[in-house]
């Protein structure tokens, strides 16, 4: 199992928005990087979900439902299915992450604008202290 994080807007599309609608489409996604991690996710893999505006921070965990596939509204782009599975709390925000001092090379925090992106196995294991093995 692989682990990804993605990043929405709290405004657009919330933790709360999954949690309710139980399953999504993860589309809009159009940075070609961004775009390469969504075609690595498979059924089963983990993403952290992450909210951008405000306190940016990991809200949740959800799991990819589905196998990758063109967006219908533009064949280009690509899209998945995410499953909620539960909310963090309280929220690992982009400063601890930062502060750690120990994720300085993943995307996360070198490209602050990528939408999209595979979670380092050592953030894994980092996230699994915080909040248990069996929640993530």
């Amino acid at each position: 199992m692989n682990y990804f994080l993605a990043k929405t807007d709290p405004e657009t599309y919330s933790i709360e928005n999954l949690a309710r609608d139980r399953q999504t489409v993860w589309d809009g996604v159009r940075n070609p990087q961004a775009l390469r991690a969504i075609r690595e996710m498979r059924p089963g893999d983990r993403v952290f979900i992450y909210h951008s505006m405000g306190d940016a921070c990991i809200v949740g965990l959800a799991k990819v439902a589905s196998a990758p596939r063109p967006d219908p509204a533009n064949a280009k782009l690509t899209v998945v299915d995410f499953e909620f599975l539960t909310k963090l709390d309280p929220p690992t925000t982009l400063r601890e992450i930062k502060e750690s001092g120990l994720f300085a090379d993943w995307a996360l925090v070198r490209q602050s604008r990528l939408s999209t992106m595979s979670a380092p196995p050592a953030f894994v294991e980092w996230m699994r202290k915080r909040y248990g093995k069996s929640k993530i």
